[in-house]
């Protein structure tokens, strides 16, 4: 069968780069088509070089051809990348990096209650059992969980003097150096604070502290996508950002809200990954049963909607609220479908670190000259 170019690139309208709105023929995307009988060769010019981007367009062109055209078609498609020159200004904010640091994740999530502490507390074990040097950065300022989780809430960081000036030294519990806003407030005390106190005490525990020399930095978030969001991204540059979300439409639809925040042209943070929490409910006494309680792989099918990688799942079980209650994260219970869930997440978060800093240049803090840095993205589809 001899194909057809208009029927091709009638068939390529259908589809388009993920993030983007436009189809890859309205886009500029498309770039030549070339036929040799039932043979096509597709050459697309993206403007991101990130794999997961491009290998999911070339499926797409695969897809598409065989769907619309001829399913026996043999498909090959070249990609090249061109990323657009950025303008300089010379009134940009630049973060100051932190000596020592390799790199930070901010692990955030929409909206509150879809388990995000839970997650970070548990990747930053995993990550040090799998002999990584890790921070964690409870970033919640109103609602810090770190203490409790890691059984540290009476612990006080100490003040020690290095190169001449005074620092704070991290609490150190099961192998992850951490600081909370929660070290320095009483147990039932409100942090009743304005965004400027807030984002000075984040600065404090940040450039304030002896990390040492860490792999990973971990930043706990708060939800939303708000001002302490914005004062943690303008201060650090942050490698990647890691979305928690569970299975259902409500949480699905904030998630995806802050996906869409870090991939705004002002901020511009890599999003290596969704993670899904409370994927299942597995009883104690049927570990083989799975209950889909919050409905099933919804954040799967949204890192696909959205062309980010699935990082993996982590299932609803008892003892993963016990042991964040008794400051024993899950993921120190060797051998157990919990540690096993948290272990896969970590290797793809690692895998998608080392793919992340391949492909793409070192990350700067974000920078925001106007006010327009702070609005909702327009006309923009993801």
């Amino acid at each position: 069968m001899k194909l057809n170019k208009d029927d091709i690139k009638k068939a390529l309208e259908t589809i388009s780069i993920a993030g983007e709105g436009q189809n890859i023929v309205e886009s500029g995307a498309l770039q030549n088509i070339v036929t040799f009988g039932d043979e096509v060769i597709v050459d697309l010019k993206l403007s991101t070089p990130a794999l997961h981007i491009k290998k999911r367009a070339e499926v797409d062109v695969m897809k598409a051809i065989h769907e619309h055209v001829y399913k026996k078609a043999k498909v090959e498609v070249k990609i090249t990348v061109e990323a657009p020159e950025k303008k300089k200004n010379v009134n940009e904010i630049k973060g100051k990096p932190i000596p020592g640091i390799q790199n930070i994740i901010a692990v955030a999530s929409g909206k509150g209650g879809v388990g995000k502490s839970t997650v970070t507390a548990n990747l930053a074990v995993t990550l040090s059992k799998l002999g990584f040097k890790v921070g964690l950065l409870d970033a919640d300022i109103y609602g810090p969980s770190g203490p409790i989780m890691f059984d540290v809430a009476n612990e006080k960081p100490l003040s020690i003097t290095k190169d001449g000036k005074s620092k704070m030294k991290p609490i150190e519990s099961y192998g992850v150096k951490l600081l909370s806003i929660g070290f320095f407030t009483k147990p039932d005390q409100a942090v009743i604070w304005r965004g400027p106190m807030a984002a000075k005490a984040l600065n404090q525990m940040i450039f304030d502290a002896d990390w040492g020399e860490l792999d990973f930095l971990l930043v706990d978030l708060p939800p939303g996508t708000g001002d302490i969001h914005l004062s943690i991204m303008q201060s650090m540059p942050i490698t990647g950002a890691l979305i928690v979300s569970t299975p259902q439409n409500v949480a699905l639809a904030d998630a995806k809200k802050a996906v869409s925040m870090f991939q705004q042209e002002s901020i511009n943070v890599p999003v290596l990954g969704i993670c899904e929490n409370m994927a299942y409910f597995t009883p104690e006494e049927l570990p083989d049963n799975r209950y889909y309680i919050f409905g099933e792989k919804g954040a799967k099918y949204l890192a696909d909607d959205l062309g980010v990688p699935f990082l993996g799942e982590i299932p609803l079980v008892q003892s993963l609220r016990e042991s964040g209650d008794i400051g024993r994260p899950a993921a120190l219970q060797e051998g157990t479908p919990l540690s096993e869930s948290f272990t896969e997440l970590t290797r793809n978060t690692v895998q998608q670190v080392v793919n992340r800093n391949e492909n793409l240049p070192p990350t700067e803090a974000i920078k925001i000259t106007t006010m327009a840095g702070c609005s909702a993205v327009k006309n923009k589809k993801i």
